[in-house]
């Protein structure tokens, strides 16, 4: 990897709001996803993201879904179970015009039903896309 391209995936990694220490829990890894913002992720945190055996509280859960990956809500559920209180979820889905993309609107239908609202959605490279999902205030 050249400087340039880690200066670019730690640039896109800290749109995320990560910090030191944090336990940021991984689902859906596959030969697909964005291994340059996954190194750039465990650099901020400071080590290793862990996978879907985890069995402890997690601060973050980035999740990369594709649309054959199942139902998105059911997805969700799965990935909010260990979510500390105040964590955030990182729905990770290929931008429009890749395989698997997952349209906006399904992503805004899934969320209520998993207990969460969409906050933002950033670029995070090439063929991948951020979606910022949280608990609702009221829930807190």
């Amino acid at each position: 990897m050249t400087a340039a391209a880690e200066d670019e995936a730690s640039a896109r990694a800290g749109r995320f709001g990560l910090q030191p220490g944090q336990t940021v829990q991984e689902f859906g890894y596959d030969l697909d996803v964005d291994e340059q913002l996954r190194l750039a992720i465990e650099d901020i945190i400071g080590g290793e993201m862990v996978d879907e055996d985890y069995d402890d509280v997690v601060d973050v859960v980035i999740m990369w879904w594709r649309e054959d990956d199942g139902d998105l809500a059911d997805g969700l559920l799965d990935a909010i179970g260990p979510l500390a209180d105040h964590g955030v979820v990182w729905l990770m889905t290929p931008k429009p015009g890749r395989d698997g993309h997952i349209e906006a609107e399904d992503i805004s239908d899934a969320a209520p039903t998993a207990g969460l609202q969409q906050t933002s959605t950033i670029s995070a490279g090439a063929n991948w896309q951020g979606t910022r999902l949280v608990a609702p205030r009221a829930k807190r």
